[in-house]
């Protein structure tokens, strides 16, 4: 459980008399929960509901033309976001897309802190089925957009041939195998640590279990030079770099935007690429992608829906 405050230790944090507490929990929203009659205030809600209401910037280095021109998209990585990204730069000259790795709990922060205008992420719910909503639910103030990207096959990479006949998440505590991570806070690690709970293996059986590579890519290549005999990844990775894969399950793979970013030209074009057949075709070339459902919005489900057709179709009659 996180830290909890008094209404004292709020007024004193805050530098404000506890009366004014009370209005900005009754008028401005400060997270609180009333306990047999007593506030408590969470206190890592209490940091993010100051950060979400500083108005006061200092004033940024950058012209308006480069941020303008510059759309910032983090959190977890992807092959066919790389080769969107890419399809996207050479499509809208004069402006230009970055990607920064950061998992897809570190997008959600970053998005928190309007270091980005979207955030990718797959975080798998308690629940087994559903993604990301509780998660950005918890870390963001505000409810974002959410839009999917796409849906895309997780497992287990593996040597050509399987020569460690590794069929289960449970193999990988065998004698002589070792296995290549993903670092805390992906959604790839939040998976195979709930595949461990349901299988009840401890992770600290597990010949590198403690050894971390940033990115799906990487965990192929770490196979493929003979470092480690597994790990999770998509399968992607294994068709480009000729691994076999051992299915888990397929994912959800969303994109999560503020609406106050949500219809700028930039979001707006990077979103129109998603229904357009050249995404379709990028996707296809690759294995373990489903796009039937990428694009589509996933929350809210009201007219935000109809306003971003409406963006969508004048950004294409200005082209």
């Amino acid at each position: 459980m996180s830290q909890l405050l008094t209404t004292k230790e709020v007024a004193q944090l805050l530098n404000i008399n506890e009366k004014m507490v009370y209005s900005l929990v009754a008028e401005k929203g400060l997270p609180a929960s009333k306990i047999t009659g007593k506030w408590l205030f969470p206190k890592h809600l209490v940091a993010q509901w100051v950060d979400a209401n500083t108005i006061n910037y200092p004033a940024a280095a950058d012209s308006p033309s480069v941020s303008q021109a510059v759309l910032i998209i983090t959190g977890s990585n992807d092959l066919l976001l790389d080769k969107v990204i890419s399809h996207y730069n050479r499509r809208f000259t004069g402006n230009v897309a970055v990607f920064g790795n950061l998992g897809s709990m570190g997008g959600l922060q970053a998005l928190r802190q309007n270091f980005c205008h979207i955030a990718s992420s797959h975080l798998l719910q308690e629940n087994g089925e559903e993604y990301n909503f509780e998660f950005a639910s918890r870390e963001l103030e505000h409810m974002p957009a959410i839009v999917n990207f796409c849906k895309r096959e997780q497992g287990i990479l593996v040597r050509k041939g399987n020569p460690e006949n590794i069929e289960t998440i449970s193999d990988l505590t065998r004698p002589g195998i070792c296995m290549v991570n993903r670092p805390l806070g992906t959604g790839t690690r939040l998976l195979l640590d709930q595949e461990l709970k349901k299988a009840a293996v401890s992770g600290n059986k597990i010949a590198g279990y403690e050894s971390e590579v940033h990115r799906h890519l990487d965990v192929g290549l770490e196979i493929l030079a003979g470092r480690a005999d597994a790990g999770l990844g998509i399968h992607a990775v294994a068709s480009l770099l000729n691994l076999d894969f051992i299915p888990l399950r397929w994912e959800r793979y969303d994109l999560m935007i503020f609406k106050e970013r949500f219809f700028d030209t930039s979001v707006q074009q990077f979103l129109g690429l998603l229904h357009e057949d050249q995404f379709f075709a990028i996707a296809k070339a690759l294995k373990g992608y489903d796009t039937r459902l990428s694009g589509r919005m996933l929350f809210p489900k009201n007219n935000i829906e109809e306003e971003s057709a409406q963006a969508l179709d004048k950004e294409r009659r200005k082209e």
